[in-house]
């Protein structure tokens, strides 16, 4: 049975299709003969209650000089009947909460909605992983100075960072006696205001940083190792990584198998995990990518595997 698809994204004509796993989604969706509807930006809004949405009728072409296109937009009531996919990008500021609250609403009144609304609130990226602390490595969270320079002469060299960044961004390698240390804690915490990570700086990250996908609570079978290029010590593609396919091991598996039903039980339909060496770092909940790179190197149908779960659960 056909259903209402509607998708919260970042503005679509901006998107690297070719990268793109909010597309993938869409394409698998459209294949399956779901109807599709973007929502415009800024497009939710709440009325005596109820959510609603300035929605177009979406098509989609897997196709870099032409990927989509759109109907004439209207407002709808979200409820019963509609999917939404929840895939703007971070930072979860209050435009972005407000927007899962809208969405909670939406829910309240049948609407199933990915990743759920109460989840994208409560999780954040890099907290979330220190729920499973048997899988992560040494880590602080804390605003004071001394207490994170503390951390780094304990361990000798630390990855620092913000709570709220993604792609790579404000992310810093500092060793014991670096005389930027100083000058990066007062940026990361502009002076003692917010709280900044430090985890134990992890050597394998050479090796790759590993995006384990989760579809309701399972790994899928093979992972995208984002190796740092050149100078740069950060894998992430988006800071110039190159993605290399693995299966996982069976330390990704153990992994997995520790976070992957506390996710299921908390409706994160797809989810991604960052893994280096043996140790998480991160538990996406956002809009978690690499979907395109995995099903072209092994001739997966991640997006598939994601519709099967969300029509079950539409059923």
């Amino acid at each position: 049975m056909p259903l209402d698809i509607v998708v919260v994204m970042d503005p679509i004509g901006s998107i690297r299709i070719a990268k793109d796993s909010t597309f993938a989604m869409l394409l698998e969706a459209q294949r399956r003969g779901h109807r599709l509807s973007y929502v415009m930006p800024g497009g939710l809004s709440v009325r005596d209650g109820r959510a609603m949405a300035r929605i177009a009728p979406l098509r989609v072409i897997d196709d870099p000089n032409g990927w989509f296109e759109l109907g004439d937009a209207s407002q709808v009531e979200l409820g019963t009947g509609h999917a939404v996919l929840m895939r703007k990008d971070p930072p979860v500021d209050a435009n972005y909460l407000h927007d899962t609250q809208i969405l909670g609403l939406a829910q309240n009144t049948g609407a199933l909605v990915v990743n759920d609304p109460r989840g994208l609130r409560d999780m954040n990226e890099k907290l979330t992983a220190l729920e499973f602390p048997q899988c992560c490595p040494p880590t602080l969270v804390s605003r004071e100075a001394n207490a994170l320079k503390a951390f780094i002469a304990e361990h000798g060299e630390a990855v620092l960072k913000t709570l709220d960044g993604m792609g790579g961004r404000s992310i810093f390698r500092a060793r014991h006696g670096d005389p930027n240390t100083n000058v990066i804690l007062e940026t990361l915490t502009e002076s003692g205001q917010h709280l900044a990570m430090a985890q134990r700086y992890i050597p394998e990250i050479t090796d790759g940083d590993k995006r384990i996908l989760l579809i309701d609570g399972v790994p899928v079978d093979y992972c995208l190792a984002r190796i740092p290029q050149g100078d740069e010590f950060r894998g992430n593609l988006a800071a110039g990584g190159r993605g290399e396919g693995r299966p996982l091991s069976e330390r990704d598996r153990w992994i997995a198998a520790h976070v992957g039903p506390a996710m299921k039980a908390r409706g994160m339909l797809f989810v991604g995990l960052d893994v280096i060496g043996d140790y998480l770092t991160e538990v996406n909940v956002t809009s978690p990518t690499c979907i395109r790179e995995l099903d072209k190197q092994f001739g997966l149908n991640i997006a598939g595997q994601l519709f099967d779960a969300i029509e079950a659960k539409a059923r």
